[in-house]
């Protein structure tokens, strides 16, 4: 029903991908396939329900649609089988903005807050840049490329300047969806330890392969009670220009904290569009989104095929969510720098390195499959040619 194969000029758009490519690479003729968003045209009922609103030539104050909070529980209750109460939610001005906002509330300069190692990031880069002290619990990397945590490092690490950690549930690059007991695990831990957890479930719509997505808060009274939660459908429906996201906090001390923050500096109320574009995603969105996750299991699938038989060297770990997929090169036994090279000024391709994610990335590269096939062979193509060349 909805052509995911057409191929769309992004260029001279403003978006990031394109024009963030001579800052960050050094050049501008690449296939871009780094950042985080999708070359698939943003649902059709999305762009019919803001062209709506523009019918009106008045862009005033605007208030939440009564409706909206209504909406957004009953998409999380129907997918992820998560009862939430419309009173632990709230719009914030977008996931990583609210991971800053989180550690400027509840933590001071010098505290510091744990992050788990290759991943996003902005889980580090923000509470550094906030002056709080980040400590690494690195995940563990088993022979067949799945990771777990390590929670006996993390006993170790833990001490009692410790106020945050911060959990990527689905896992940003590795595409882990985390399952109950290890949820469970780290819900015990953090609640013995006194500490908050930032859970980023950001990914959560796009579970794939028959996987299921499972909300932290959801797995038990003690991840209920230490949880700060942070969705939004900007991932799953390709709005991220839509700034669309919400956190939600069943402690109603937490969220008194919060939120009263957030309600005193007016940082919860959304611009005029984000609501409208979330509502129309999560009332007409899901047949779209279940063909959606059809076309990047197919591209996962098809980037694992062309590696297994032209790049044996390059082995992707097939993710569990999300359209990220997290490639293992450390086969082409390459420097740093020299796999930067490959894949920049030989193969003309735009990826996130690996180094970017924090100890355990040295060696790897994030590709974006969000995008049309022909695309994705086009830059597995170059990177096949590219490699060629080192022999």
């Amino acid at each position: 029903m909805w052509n995911f194969d057409e191929i769309i000029d992004r260029r001279d758009s403003g978006c990031v991908k394109y024009e963030g490519l001579q800052k960050l690479f050094g050049r501008t003729d690449l296939l871009p396939l780094w950042v985080a968003d999708m070359d698939f045209a943003t649902p059709p009922f999305i762009i019919e329900a803001m062209k709506k609103r523009l019918e009106h030539p008045v862009f005033g104050y605007t208030v939440v649609p009564p409706d909206y909070w209504k909406v957004v529980s009953r998409w999380i209750e129907e997918h992820h089988q998560w009862k939430v109460e419309e009173q632990w939610m709230r719009f914030i001005p977008g996931i990583v903005k609210g991971i800053g906002l989180v550690v400027n509330v509840f933590t001071q300069p010098g505290d510091k807050v744990i992050v788990m190692p290759p991943v996003y990031h902005p889980f580090f880069l923000t509470p550094r840049g906030n002056k709080r002290q980040v400590v690494w619990n690195p995940l563990i990397r088993h022979d067949d490329g799945s990771y777990s945590i390590d929670f006996e490092q993390l006993a170790l690490i833990c001490d009692e300047h410790c106020k945050l950690l911060i959990l990527c549930n689905p896992h940003n690059p590795a595409g882990i969806e985390w399952d109950r007991a290890t949820l469970i695990r780290l819900a015990e831990f953090c609640q013995q330890h006194h500490l908050i957890v930032i859970s980023d479930e950001i990914h959560c719509d796009m579970a794939l392969f028959g996987h299921k997505h499972i909300p932290f808060a959801s797995v038990s009274e003690q991840a209920r009670d230490i949880s700060i939660t942070f969705q939004a459908p900007s991932k799953t429906f390709n709005i991220a220009g839509i700034v669309s996201s919400y956190t939600v906090i069943p402690n109603e001390d937490l969220r008194k904290t919060f939120f009263g923050w957030l309600d005193a500096n007016e940082i919860s109320s959304p611009d005029i569009f984000a609501p409208i574009a979330t509502m129309a995603a999560y009332q007409q969105g899901e047949a779209w989104r279940k063909e959606l996750v059809k076309y990047i299991e197919g591209n996962v699938m098809f980037t694992e095929n062309f590696c297994r038989e032209h790049i044996p060297a390059v082995r992707p770990l097939r993710p569990q969510a999300s359209f990220l997929v997290w490639l293992n090169c450390r086969d082409l036994n390459l420097s740093h720098d020299e796999l930067v090279d490959l894949f920049v000024n030989k193969a003309h391709l735009a990826l996130n390195d690996g180094k970017m994610f924090g100890p355990g990335g040295d060696g790897f590269m994030r590709l974006n499959v969000g995008c049309p096939r022909a695309e994705l062979e086009q830059a597995l193509t170059q990177l096949y040619a590219a490699v060629r060349q080192l022999s």
